[in-house]
């Protein structure tokens, strides 16, 4: 993997870097984020006692919906036609702990880190949206690449 950053040109400016000489190839990304609240918080919601609806329906779309526009909201990523997004939660109410997952994938010539990324920031963000009425404390964090495939940089699976 090079050292260089490939978003800027050699007097310093921003650029969207040319990937029209790369091959399409499948790329899949994963990233994770937690959300910390209540243990109340978390058994409401996986109870679906919330007024305002499925917490986790709702979350998952607007991840997917996030995933489908991280073009328009992170100014140098490519407008991307993605294949498949899914979220995943993983509640444990008997700690308030909410671990969400985003899986992106699409054959072509740019990765999808930022696209997962994106995925599971909207997801949490939604949760406390539709919760803060009822847990102001809630902590959005840890969100992160998991694991990355193909294109010229290869394979990453982060170790922890």
């Amino acid at each position: 993997m090079s050292d260089k950053l490939t978003h800027f040109d050699d007097q310093g400016s921003a650029v969207m870097v040319d990937v029209g000489s790369k091959d399409a190839t499948l790329r899949v990304a994963t990233a994770r984020g937690e959300i910390r609240m209540a243990a109340a918080t978390l058994q409401r919601i996986v109870d679906r006692d919330i007024e305002k609806g499925d917490v986790f329906g709702v979350a998952r779309l607007a991840g997917i919906m996030a995933a489908k526009k991280t073009s328009d909201l992170i100014p140098l990523c490519h407008p991307l036609a993605l294949s498949a997004v899914t979220l995943d939660f993983d509640p444990s109410p008997d700690t308030g702990l909410l671990q969400i997952e985003a899986t992106v994938k699409l054959t072509g010539k740019t990765g999808v880190e930022m696209e997962a990324l994106t995925a599971v920031s909207v997801a949490g963000l939604t949760v406390y949206d539709m919760c803060k009425a009822i847990d102001k404390e809630m902590v959005i964090g840890a969100i992160r690449l998991i694991e990355k495939s193909g294109g010229r940089s290869g394979h990453f699976k982060r170790q922890d």
